[in-house]
């Protein structure tokens, strides 16, 4: 189907859902959703022509001297807003571009599509599945909200410790209605915290992906009474909240697994082995964009199930980069789970960062530390030492300085 088709059918398809209003939304350089809103009739001008919008307003764009942009909609992106019942909206994720219809190089779409441009170069499609976690409080009476949980529940807790089936029952069905393939879901560790898994995709996927489920998780927690927070860690003393990355590299023209290799002890291939290498060569750079906050840091301590240490393991949680055990006929499902990442980033940085990082691995033929079987919390300064194992940045000022060092 030409672009000029699918634009009509999507035209269409609005039509046939009698959509009153489009979103056209796209993020700032941190991550937060922003959205212009137009009558149906303007649709089919907004995928032609463009919106324009005033660029310097948006965090991480333009100066006021070089303002003018315009957002042209990815048609494959329309999906219909569940919540949004009395005027029937539709949604699209847009690319930003400038007055002379070239792409805006700092919109993170574009960052990310560019990256998985280079992937595609060398005949790989970069999938990955994320773990967002998130907490769920009771707002006071007058609207403010402390970090108080609204239940008592632990991991996998069932009611009545755990208050939010309804919640996330909900959160389900309306993620399933735009699209999203849901895998599981449950109470966290954390009392109040949540987990709701969606099933891995192509990175610009599962990016937006990341996106609406956090749009939809904060509009169904509103619709209950609740507030919800993505924020990595909102009470101390509890385990906070992370992004876990399943990621591989499939074949794009076998669909293969490129990071299955039957021979390796752990079944992991050359490929996968010098892209764990990459990232965890450029993991303390990247840490300001997969971490991204002054809190972020506050999560990545010992004791909390979150990673501090440098090295990688298989079935070891303790380590950074962890590779989930191989079952014999899931092939397919050879992966690396990154561990760092929480959800405060922006999701089309943050996977644009990891694929380069695995990308420079490859490229350049790195070789991975030995892998690291022992709970690593359990390390001294001597043990971490001998083994050459360094950490994660301690702050995100830590952080901001190794990503102005990395080349």
């Amino acid at each position: 189907m030409t672009n000029e088709h699918a634009d009509l059918a999507i035209i269409n398809r609005a039509k046939e859902d009698d959509v009153k209003l489009v979103q056209l939304q796209f993020t700032d350089i941190n991550g937060n959703i922003k959205s212009v809103t137009i009558p149906m009739e303007r649709f089919p001008e907004s995928i032609e022509k463009g919106i324009w919008f005033d660029g310097s307003s948006i965090e991480g764009f333009l100066r006021i001297c070089e303002s003018d942009m315009y957002l042209k909609p990815d048609t494959n992106t329309y999906a219909l807003l569940p919540w949004e019942t009395e005027e029937p909206t539709a949604r699209l994720f847009c690319d930003v571009y400038m007055p002379d219809g070239t792409p805006f190089e700092g919109d993170p779409r574009y960052i990310l599509k560019r990256a998985i441009k280079n992937a595609r170069s060398m005949n790989f499609e970069y999938n990955v599945g994320p773990e967002l976690e998130f907490f769920l409080f009771k707002p006071k009476s007058d609207g403010q909200v402390e970090p108080t949980p609204h239940d008592v529940g632990s991991y996998f807790d069932f009611s009545p410790r755990d208050l939010a089936g309804n919640v996330r029952r909900d959160i389900i069905f309306t993620l399933e209605k735009m699209g999203l393939n849901v895998e599981m879901s449950h109470h966290e560790v954390a009392p109040g915290q949540h987990e709701i898994d969606f099933k891995y995709a192509e990175a610009l996927k599962t990016a937006e992906n990341a996106l609406t489920f956090k749009q939809v998780v904060k509009s169904i927690a509103h619709k209950h009474d609740l507030y919800a927070t993505f924020m990595p860690k909102p009470i101390f003393g509890m385990c906070g909240s992370g992004m876990h990355c399943h990621q591989s590299f499939f074949d794009i023209n076998t669909r293969k697994n490129i990071f299955f290799d039957e021979k390796d002890e752990y079944k992991l291939s050359k490929t996968a082995r010098q892209f764990i290498a990459g990232q965890l060569q450029h993991v303390r750079a990247m840490s300001a964009i997969l971490s991204p906050t002054v809190n972020s840091y506050k999560r990545l301590v010992p004791g909390y199930e979150a990673p501090v240490y440098i090295c990688w393991g298989q079935k070891n949680r303790s380590a950074l980069i962890r590779i989930p055990r191989y079952s014999p006929g899931r092939e397919q499902a050879t992966r690396a789970e990154l561990r760092c990442p929480d959800p405060s980033n922006n999701p089309y940085l943050a996977l644009a960062v990891m694929l380069e990082a695995g990308l420079d691995g490859v490229r350049r033929g790195l070789t991975p530390p030995n892998p690291v079987e022992e709970n690593v919390y359990e390390f001294n300064k001597d043990e971490l030492a001998y083994r050459n194992i360094a950490t994660l940045p301690g702050s995100l000022s830590e952080a901001l300085e190794e990503l102005k060092k990395n080349k």
